[in-house]
């Protein structure tokens, strides 16, 4: 049997990978694909494309707005993700945990780093651009919050989220959740579908 890869270009700050991320578990085991978290920086890919956040771009345009929170509000009801919040402080700048995934990433713990981020993120909401209170958070769900974030300052760590976010952009990434199986994209929670036609 052919391995089938699922790719997701994934950054913190967006709601809507924090709800594509919970669901995608059942995609996966009906699929028998493997995913792969390629940590980006939403901001930097928004520069890049002048692409901008619903709240930014809709906000002279209220109906619009409206249905795209109509939409998360049935996405989040149809698959029972009672526990996710808006986090009080968004829009959180995702910068410094986001090179926190890339350090998560070559120390080979990025997915039980993203499930945890993603917990402080969007259901206890936590001022996740603090560095205390992302230290204390990471210290209390089996990080050493401490030596993670100063981690985040090499150099190298740095350069390879930049890149990271260059390569996206260049693949054509204007947003987050996107997802590639192949060199096929998908943009948004409500390609699911389409995402498990191509896989199968």
């Amino acid at each position: 049997m052919v391995s089938k890869t699922l790719e997701l270009i994934f950054d913190f700050g967006s709601p809507n990978a924090y709800l594509t991320l919970k669901v995608l578990p059942e995609l996966l085991d009906r699929t028998g694909a493997d995913l792969i978290i390629t940590p980006c920086l939403l901001g930097g890919i928004f520069k890049a494309t002048g692409n901008k956040a619903p709240m930014v771009q809709y906000a002279d345009a209220p109906a619009k707005l409206a249905y795209e929170n109509l939409e998360m509000r049935r996405f989040i009801a149809r698959h029972g993700l009672t526990k996710f919040r808006i986090n009080p402080h968004f829009p959180v700048n995702t910068l410094t945990i986001m090179r926190g995934a890339i350090v998560a990433e070559d120390e080979g713990v990025l997915d039980d780093y993203v499930d945890a981020v993603n917990r402080a993120m969007w259901e206890d909401g936590v001022k996740m651009d603090d560095p205390e209170a992302a230290a204390s958070f990471l210290s209390a769900n089996g990080f050493d919050g401490a030596a993670l974030l100063a981690r985040t300052l090499e150099p190298e760590i740095k350069a390879r989220l930049v890149a990271n976010t260059e390569a996206a952009v260049a693949r054509g990434v204007f947003g987050i959740p996107t997802f590639f199986v192949g060199d096929q994209m998908f943009f948004g929670k409500d390609r699911l579908g389409q995402i498990e036609e191509a896989l199968a």
